[in-house]
This record gives structure tokens, C-alpha cells and sequence, in this order.
């Protein structure tokens, strides 16, 4: 049974819910979009002026269906842009892996607060991490690239293409496996330096057994691991930016229709 919506507008209408669809999949899990600090019902605002700005483009030239045969089309655009989301979100989850591992070697996490962006619990390096790369995300453009990024997927995914399923599924296994990648490579430099401390006290322990290592070794591993990290957030930046890029050619390439 052939359902058609009115004919009044039906092709703009459709068209902008099936933008929205894929635009909102940056406000689930794309970084800072799906923070939990800004509220639903902006979220709902700035995902809908960006869909009424990519409408024309994208609805331009193509054909759009006003029948039921939208909803598996609406269902393809949620994924498309869950996964265009995912391979951002992922950098920031090995941020905040890199950060987790270096508060539980410095010793913070015992002293776990919540942050204020995720509202999960995170120890003092976790919370320094997470306002640097939000600081650095929004310097260097990365919410403009994200948005580029997702207009760039009309031209290789457009409404009426739908790809495959080993396609996504080969995203999201790749995606996921980038987060040890990225939070070794961030978390490396203060690693090496914290394990020089732990040697260097491993030997003054071995050399002078009645000093307690454990009260001197504390304050000692906190003062390298906060210089370790005031020499590495440089480099982490420049790390951010590339892996911020590379994630959304990667998406995209990975999303390209055969």
C-alpha cells in the first residue's frame, strides 16, 4: 500500500528529516556535540539549523521518496552518521584512556572527582586532559571539520545509497581498536618517565632500605609526572589535530559506496 504524504512541501520535508537523521548522530557520540554539559533541547536547535543548511545541497538533484519506503532510508542515515561520529568520539575516548592510565600510575585515581563534561568519574590528570582537548578541538577548528566532513559524506554516500553492512561493520572495528592506539601514543612520553622514577626509586630502596620509599616516591612521582605532561601537551596537540583529520578522511573513505 503506496502511503504519500501531502504533496505540500512533502520533498522538503522529507529531505530534512532525512538530513537530521544523519546529522544527529554527531550530538550522540561525536566530541564536545554530545557533551553532557549542553542541554537537550539546544542540542535540538543547533542540530536542526545545521540540517536546514545542508538541505538544499544535499536534496538537490536527487531523488527523494515521500512514501513509507523512508523509514529504512531514515534507519541508513542514523548509522551513516553514528559512524561518521564514532571515528571522532574515538579520539576523544583515547584521550581519555591516555588520561586514566596516567592517573592510575601517578596515583590520582585514588582520589577520583567527577568531571563536569562527562559526569563520569575522573581523577585530576583525566579532568586536565579533558578541558585541554576540548581547548584544542575548538582552536583548531575541529567542530568546522566535523561538519565539512559530514557534508563531504553526501557526495559519497547520498540519500538513496545505502552501504553495506561488512563496510560499517570494518569502520566500527577499526574505530575501535585506534582508542589503545591513540592513548598509547599520548600517554607514552609521561609512561617512559614515571618508569625511570619507579627505577631510580627501586634502586635507592635496594641501596638505603630504611628510607620509606613509599612517602618520598609519592611527591617525587607526581612532580616528574606533572613535568612529563607540561613537556608533552605540545605534542599532544599537533597529535590531536592529525588523528581529528585522519579519523574523518578515514570515515569517509571507509563509507565510500562501491
Amino acid at each position: 500500500m503506496n502511503v504519500s504524504l501531502p504533496h505540500v512541501a512533502a520533498t522538503e520535508l522529507v529531505g530534512y528529516v532525512l538530513v537530521l537523521a544523519r546529522v544527529g548522530g554527531l550530538f550522540v557520540l561525536a566530541p564536545i556535540f554530545s557533551g553532557r554539559m549542553i542541554p537537550v533541547h539546544a542540542k535540538l536547535l543547533v542540530a536542526g539549523a545545521i540540517s536546514f543548511a545542508l538541505m538544499p545541497f544535499v536534496t538537490h538533484g536527487a531523488a527523494v521518496p515521500t512514501d513509507l519506503t523512508i523509514v529504512p532510508l531514515v534507519l541508513k542515515e542514523l548509522l551513516v552518521g553514528l559512524a561518521i561520529a564514532l571515528a571522532l568520539g574515538v579520539v576523544a575516548a583515547g584521550i581519555a584512556a591516555a588520561a586514566s592510565l596516567l592517573d592510575t600510575t601517578i596515583g590520582f585515581s585514588f582520589a577520583a572527582l567527577v568531571d563536569p563534561l562527562t559526569q563520569t568519574q575522573s581523577a585530576v590528570v583525566g579532568q586536565l586532559y579533558s578541558l585541554y582537548s576540548v581547548l584544542v578541538f575548538l582552536m583548531i577548528g575541529g567542530d568546522h571539520l566535523m561538519i565539512r566532513g559530514l557534508a563531504a559524506s553526501y557526495r559519497l554516500v547520498p540519500l538513496g545509497r545505502i552501504p553495506s553492512s561488512a563496510q560499517l561493520g570494518a569502520l566500527a572495528e577499526h574505530d575501535l581498536g585506534q582508542i589503545f592506539v591513540i592513548g598509547l601514543a599520548v600517554a607514552a612520553p609521561v609512561l617512559v618517565a614515571l618508569a625511570l622514577v619507579d627505577l631510580a626509586l627501586a634502586l635507592v630502596a635496594r641501596t638505603v632500605p630504611q628510607m620509606n620509599v613509599f612517602i618520598v616516591g609519592l611527591p617525587a612521582k607526581i612532580l616528574v609526572g606533572f613535568g612529563a605532561i607540561a613537556a608533552s601537551l605540545p605534542f599532544v596537540t599537533g597529535h590531536l589535530q592529525d588523528q581529528l583529520q585522519q579519523a574523518v578522511f578515514e570515515a569517509l573513505g571507509a563509507l565510500r559506496v562501491r
